[in-house]
């Protein structure tokens, strides 16, 4: 059974319009929390975002039968709170069960002492977001804040930048990424065949010991610099050996794990979702053997589109945006739209897309949520001549930099007061992106591409809603 809000008032419950916060203070937490209570208090505003978190709950869900779930407010308070001041679910859990303000705003009393949440609890219904669902209340919440602004007449004006936000990943090589392959391989195959009374994996922990040790010993070997050509070559015959021992090891327990597949398939023994998920590491295990074999014993070097960088998070990208200090960061590219008055209007998570494809993109899909989007600024990166040519029908001013020598009427266009004007302003938007990146999306925690997709778009809300409460309160000094 789930509710959107519980509407009748426990003893000792406070409304939500008339919980007390402090308006002096610098924290997160109340700035969130205010912007959710403008947000609530708003009767309008608060009726579409109940009617969008209606639809968070699967269509196989009778709402109305069963045991309580949490409350549909009380998840999307959780869920922006744990984004905004850049919590892990642990944290999450002692702030939901031990501050007395966030209870209030979850509709728990002071005798509500066995009302606990646990942390599988948090972690399952916070994931009941689609980016779907948060983009829609994303929207409602910066219409909101627009009209609360009494600026929801005029024209936009925007500004777009892309940054990179990074998967929970190691730094990944082609022998690491082996050695985490064949660990899952023979953990999970280790445990599968344990329940079903077979022994075949019952020396899994010194097996891994023993192909660690191997791994260790590949490692640790490095290139030698050495004048002399002998020693060269006798020391890359060192690396060679213990490259094909590493992989001759996995070799063999790949075979093994393969084998004892087969077996549980055939007797029906299995769970079929874990031997899935066992089939899917020995393909990767399978990939990174080859993949040693050509760099290290034949000296090929490997094409950049056959290699992945993480088994776990595969949509994880090798990204280098020549940043001073920064040689590469390991995730996925965010693309971002900001309005002039601080609000991010659109965002979009760029799966093996560059900045030049998708400005065009991000303008249209823009001016479908929001009709006012007359002016977009953009930096080099987002330029070429189809992109300067498909904004112009889109937008009354296009301020998109060309990269290169300039021609005489780019240059004309480029230096006029309008065109300097935006750019200035353009900078703007890196403040946008630092202020998301220091409340959480610096480092994406979720797994999958879901998951990813899930973090950025609540960061982007929670961001918005603490927007909406800076703009309310131009007089409180904020983060």
């Amino acid at each position: 059974m789930r509710k959107i809000i519980e509407n009748q008032l426990k003893i000792g419950q406070v409304d939500i319009s008339k919980i007390e916060l402090d308006l002096r203070s610098r924290d997160e937490i109340p700035q969130l929390l205010l912007g959710l209570q403008a947000i609530y208090n708003d009767r309008p505003t608060r009726q579409r975002v109940f009617e969008i978190l209606e639809q968070v709950v699967p269509d196989d869900i009778d709402t109305g039968n069963g045991r309580p779930g949490m409350e549909l407010w009380s998840i999307l308070v959780l869920g922006t709170l744990r984004l905004n001041c850049n919590w892990d679910y642990d944290k999450l859990l002692e702030i939901a069960n031990n501050h007395k303000t966030v209870r209030e705003f979850l509709g728990h009393t002071i005798f509500d002492f066995d009302a606990r949440y646990a942390l599988q609890t948090l972690k399952d219904n916070v994931s009941l977001f689609t980016p779907e669902h948060i983009d829609q209340i994303n929207q409602v919440v910066v219409k909101a804040g627009h009209k609360m602004l009494g600026c929801d007449t005029e024209s936009l004006r925007g500004r777009c930048d892309s940054f990179v936000v990074e998967t929970d990943v190691h730094y990944p090589t082609d022998i690491n990424l082996l050695w985490d392959a064949i660990r899952k391989i023979i953990t999970l195959i280790a445990v599968e065949c344990f329940s079903m009374g077979i022994t075949e994996w019952r020396q899994s922990e010194y097996i891994l010991r023993k192909i660690k040790k191997a791994f260790n010993l590949a490692l640790r070997l490095k290139r030698s610099n050495a004048k002399s050509e002998k020693r060269k070559a006798e020391q890359e015959q060192r690396i060679i050996k213990a490259h094909q021992q590493y992989i001759d090891l996995v070799s063999s327990y790949v075979e093994r794990a393969k084998f004892s597949l087969a077996f549980l398939k055939q007797s029906g023994m299995g769970n079929i979702a874990k031997i899935m998920m066992i089939e899917k590491f020995i393909l990767h295990a399978e990939r990174q053997i080859d993949q040693i074999f050509r760099r290290v014993v034949k000296g090929e070097k490997i094409p950049h589109s056959e290699k992945v960088f993480s088994i776990f998070e595969e949509h994880t990208e090798w990204i280098s945006k020549g940043k001073a200090g920064v040689p590469q960061e390991l995730g996925l590219k965010v693309c971002i739209l900001e309005d002039q008055h601080g609000f991010i209007l659109h965002h979009h998570v760029m799966v093996d897309q560059t900045d030049d494809q998708i400005a065009v993109e991000m303008v249209a899909d823009t001016q479908k949520k929001y009709n006012g989007l007359t002016n977009c600024s953009f930096d080099k990166g987002f330029h070429s001549p189809q992109n300067q040519q498909e904004l112009k029908p889109l937008l009354d001013q296009v301020v998109l930099p060309r990269k290169g020598r300039l021609s005489k009427e780019a240059h004309q266009i480029e230096n006029t007061e309008d065109f300097i004007h935006a750019r200035r302003k353009h900078a703007a938007v890196e403040s946008a992106i630092n202020a998301l990146e220091n409340h959480g999306l610096d480092r994406c925690p979720d797994h999958g591409l879901d998951g990813f997709s899930r973090y950025v778009g609540l960061a982007v809300l929670s961001r918005n809603i603490q927007k909406t409460d800076c703009r309310l309160h131009p007089t409180q000094t904020f983060k």
